[in-house]
């Protein structure tokens, strides 16, 4: 990379370590910059899985305090999202890269909805919840771990806007505030990239751009860090404003490419 490259790389690592921290669609800052530098598009999608995943941990670290308690929630869905991971860091390697461009916007316009409906969609959990009787079980832990699974599957093939569907996917089954959500979300969708990015290193160490690695990194942890600080001080119907928008613009994208 030339020192513009660089220049250009490590900005908008910073720019998607912010936004993956708050919202969840940073890859569509890097992605579109490494094509732009000349980087052929699976070893972009790999490397940029790589050097994201700094971002991530700094951000999930900022989160903390939001996911004091939540220990047990994790544990249980954490399986799913490393299953489904591995499976799509497999896929990337097999399939076509276009090979989800057509139902990608469906599914991040159907997480929009579910964010804006959150709120109510959460009082409904708690309420179902408390009227299940002793012993009863509850069916949305077997629909959200298969959306988990489905979304870790998406999150190793390629990533783009995980984190909305995943804040959409957890609003709707769980009874949890904005905030504890998104540090939920962010612990998850790190989790997708770290397995995606062990199973690049293992199967296909080849396709990936050390450079362009270290540079992301770089960027990303600055930006994890500092979606962190601005993402825990966003008032809820906030967030949730920053978040559609967002995914708004992630969607006009993809359509538009």
């Amino acid at each position: 990379m030339t020192p513009l490259d660089t220049l250009a790389v490590g900005c908008a690592a910073v720019g998607a370590g912010i936004i993956n921290t708050v919202v969840g669609s940073g890859t569509l800052i890097t992605f579109p910059t490494l094509l732009a530098i000349g980087c052929p598009p699976v070893t972009a999608n790999v490397s940029n899985t790589l050097g994201l995943v700094a971002g991530g941990l700094t951000g999930t670290w900022g989160y903390r305090r939001e996911l004091a308690g939540q220990g047990g929630l994790l544990l249980r869905l954490a399986p799913a999202t490393l299953v489904g991971a591995v499976a799509g860091a497999v896929l990337l390697l097999l399939l076509p890269s276009a090979a989800f461009a057509a139902i990608v916007p469906v599914l991040i316009l159907g997480s929009l909805v579910l964010v804006v409906l959150q709120p109510r969609l959460a009082e409904r959990t708690e309420r179902a919840r408390a009227a299940l009787p002793a012993g009863a079980r509850d069916h949305r832990r077997t629909l959200l771990l298969a959306g988990i699974l489905a979304t870790g599957v998406y999150g190793g093939y390629f990533g783009a806007a995980q984190g909305v569907m995943l804040v959409g996917l957890l609003g709707s089954l769980l009874a949890e505030g904005l905030q504890h959500l998104n540090g939920i979300k962010n612990v998850l969708a790190t989790l997708a990239n770290v397995v995606a990015a062990v199973t690049f290193l293992v199967v296909s160490p080849h396709l990936i751009d050390g450079v362009v690695v270290v540079t992301l990194a770089a960027g990303s942890l600055v930006g994890g860090l500092l979606g962190a600080a601005i993402g825990r001080r966003l008032p809820a119907p906030v967030l949730r404003g920053v978040i559609v928008t967002v995914g708004l613009v992630a969607v006009a994208g993809m359509v538009a490419g």
